[in-house]
């Protein structure tokens, strides 16, 4: 893991390497055979080079905690390294740049199980498995089985954390996900 952090933190194959403060490679143990996948990093995370560490990330580590599950219990990521300007979704050419990232760092660790967060990382993860979603809707809540980088895992859909923030009416549906999500493995 730590030969495929020194490859990312260098990587130029898009152009938001040019605008980014840090690359964000991800973290967590991984210990609960849990990856859990979001979008991009926001301007905190570029800053700080850690997944998940600004207000949408203080949601996600509160319902894990709800669980009784700590962050370092998972393996956190996203889809996307680097932070697109203005926090805009990244373009499918950044992700495709990305996504050879993000398959090794699957291939390394052998989740059995990855969260998507979001319809970004969603509808990129299930595509991987053969599943097309064109809304969140269709697919939040639900798991997919498959091969990805040679692992077989469930892909589960849920909400962002930062929808969940816009739309506090979503917390419950987000955390019900999440319970469910983890269930087996606990």
């Amino acid at each position: 893991m730590a030969e495929l952090s020194s490859q990312i933190t260098q990587c130029t194959k898009c152009p938001l390497h040019r605008s980014r403060k840090n690359v964000v490679v991800g973290e967590g143990s991984g210990r609960l055979g849990v990856m859990i996948v979001g979008e991009a990093p926001g301007s905190r995370e570029d800053l700080e080079g850690r997944p998940f560490v600004g207000d949408a990330g203080k949601l996600l580590t509160e319902a894990l905690a709800s669980l009784g599950i700590y962050r370092s219990d998972v393996y956190i990521t996203n889809v996307v390294k680097c932070r697109p300007p203005n926090n805009r979704p990244p373009t499918s050419g950044e992700i495709a740049a990305c996504l050879p990232h993000l398959l090794t760092q699957i291939s390394l660790l052998k989740p059995r199980r990855i969260i998507a967060l979001g319809l970004t990382s969603g509808k990129t993860l299930l595509k991987l498995v053969g599943v097309s979603a064109g809304r969140l809707r269709e697919v939040r809540g639900k798991c997919f089985s498959g091969r990805l980088a040679g692992v077989v895992a469930e892909v589960c859909i849920s909400y962002h954390p930062a929808a969940v923030l816009r739309n506090p009416h979503l917390a419950g549906e987000f955390l019900r996900d999440l319970e469910n999500f983890f269930k087996g493995l606990i």
